[in-house]
């Protein structure tokens, strides 16, 4: 499993909606959950973002045609992020040395 990061921005709709139904952001990660991307954590934010979704996939397709669909409906833009655990970072680069 790889782990990504989707910085999530909601439209002038996105915001309506969430704001008329608090639970719908609740059932985006359980569509996440069904598109195979397992959801991890997530948090809102202030600041350029509304929020910040951690998710665990087979690959980076199963998250980039999950997070296609979800902004095709225009609620919401999804910057997509992969996420790298350090160790193997440190290792690799000490291996260079």
């Amino acid at each position: 499993m790889a782990t990504f990061l989707l910085l999530t921005t909601l439209s002038t709709q996105g915001l309506q909606t969430l704001s008329a139904t608090p639970e719908r952001l609740l059932e985006v990660n359980r569509e996440l959950e069904a598109m195979g991307a397992e959801v991890l954590q997530q948090w809102a934010l202030l600041g350029s973002y509304d929020f910040l979704t951690v998710v665990n996939a087979a690959d980076e397709r199963v998250v980039l045609r999950a997070a296609a669909q979800l902004a095709a409906r225009g609620s919401a833009a999804i910057e997509t992020l992969p996420a790298l655990e350090i160790d193997p970072l440190v290792e690799a680069l000490a291996a260079d040395q």
